[in-house]
């Protein structure tokens, strides 16, 4: 079974990515954060995690306020670096684990934490700017693949500090019953105290961020009685973001050893960095009891195999057709439809569809979509692109002509999502 090896918290501000693209590390002015992040960078380097459940905020550079959520689960294969405005930095790409993602996400819904998914989108520096010194890149690779999730905290009302330690809690059930024999590290950013918006711009408070590491260590549950509003009054309102590390604190044990911590106010942010490994007992039956956690999981969806001719849309499957669906989604603009229609190998390549991605959409093989991956729903559109009604999708799947299948139908007519060009 997976283990939990320890958990990393750290700021994410910009300046730490800044100082390390300008080759800052000798500078008086920046060396002090390359000190206190050398320890940590040690402690990766000699862990070698198999993975990083890696906890952040974006700063409204992948996510907007058309759709935001609280708890985002990064779920694709892949995550490039977000242009913040002024290009992105020269950085590779970090790998994802779909696989992995895919069962914490089943375990944290079975456990009544409701998720949004995401894959596709780049990160920003709220990973970017810490992991590029805390972490070994060697030949330009990461040395490790990530789970990376978003914590909504920029738009009210936000997860409480409660909620975000329930949420560590049923973080660490998730990983110890994941069946592979990985290790994995738990890392949690944001913070330290820091506003930078309105008047209040530029307020700090080391004694209270003195205090927080000591109780995010020694008394976390202590941390869950605070509000939002005591939390921006003690840290700033930026600070209290901070609500982010109780998720990693949730995912250890009870009692810590704190191998690492550093402080620093260089100018807007307390850059802290911290290491805990757990202390808690082996138990004898702890396997037993993942299966058993494991069964649970497995409960919702029990059964549905002896359903002919159904195939749930899960995270393996959203990943591995997310290419041909995204090309699908993507002709509800008016200007990708235009395209579609005049040259559709040029659209093909353009959106770098796999050649099997391609001839099903050249056949209309609409069954062989829903067996490779592709939800319904993009079918419909390509269909009232096409000119094709529902009704013919529908009779295409089941192997029948279009009579045949209306003949099973209450009433005999024909329709598609299409508007004013249906």
């Amino acid at each position: 079974m997976a283990r939990i090896i320890g958990g990393v918290a750290a700021s994410h501000t910009p300046t730490i990515g800044f100082a390390y693209d300008q080759n800052k590390q000798d500078d008086p002015s920046w060396a002090p954060i390359f000190k206190a992040f050398k320890p940590v960078e040690d402690w990766f380097r000699e862990k070698k995690p198999d993975a990083i459940v890696y906890i952040f905020n974006d700063h409204v550079t992948s996510f907007f306020f058309d759709h935001y959520s609280s708890f985002t689960l990064g779920i694709g294969e892949e995550y490039p670096v977000a242009d913040e405005g002024g290009s992105p930095r020269d950085l590779p790409p970090i790998k994802g684990d779909p696989r992995l993602a895919a069962h914490i996400a089943t375990s944290l819904v079975t456990d009544e934490f409701d998720l949004s998914y995401f894959q596709g989108k780049p990160l920003d520096h709220g990973f970017f700017s810490p992991m590029s010194v805390l972490l070994d890149r060697p030949d330009g690779e990461w040395p490790t693949k990530i789970v990376p999730l978003q914590v909504g905290v920029l738009q009210h009302p936000i997860p409480t500090a409660a909620r975000c330690f329930k949420l560590g809690k049923a973080l660490r059930r998730a990983i110890e019953s994941y069946p592979s024999d990985i290790d994995v590290a738990v890392v949690a950013t944001g913070g330290l105290s820091h506003q930078v918006h309105g008047e209040g711009a530029g307020f700090n408070n080391p004694e209270w961020d003195h205090r927080f590491l000591d109780a995010i260590t020694d008394d976390p549950t202590a941390l869950t009685a605070l509000t939002h509003a005591e939390y921006a009054r003690l840290g700033g309102f930026e600070g209290a973001e901070v609500i982010m590390w109780l998720i990693m604190r949730g995912a250890l044990s009870d009692k810590v050893k704190r191998v690492h911590s550093s402080y620093y106010l260089p100018s807007m942010t307390g850059i802290a960095t911290l290491v805990l490994e757990n202390e808690a007992a082996e138990l004898p039956d702890a396997e037993t009891v993942n299966e058993r956690h494991r069964a649970r999981m497995a409960e919702q969806l029990g059964g549905v195999e002896e359903l002919t001719g159904t195939y749930p849309f899960d995270i393996a499957r959203s990943v591995k057709g997310y290419r041909i669906n995204k090309f699908l989604h993507d002709l509800v603009n008016p200007d990708h439809r235009a395209q579609f229609l005049d040259d559709q190998e040029r659209a093909f390549k353009e959106a770098g569809l796999t050649d099997v991605e391609k001839e099903l959409i050249r056949a209309r093989d609409w069954p062989g979509m829903i067996h490779y991956g592709v939800i319904f729903f993009m079918l419909e559109k390509l269909a009232a692109v096409l000119g094709v009604s529902n009704l013919h999708v529908y009779a295409a799947m089941r192997g029948e002509t279009v009579e045949e299948f209306l003949s099973t139908r209450n009433t005999q007519l024909t329709y598609s999502v299409a508007g004013k060009q249906g």
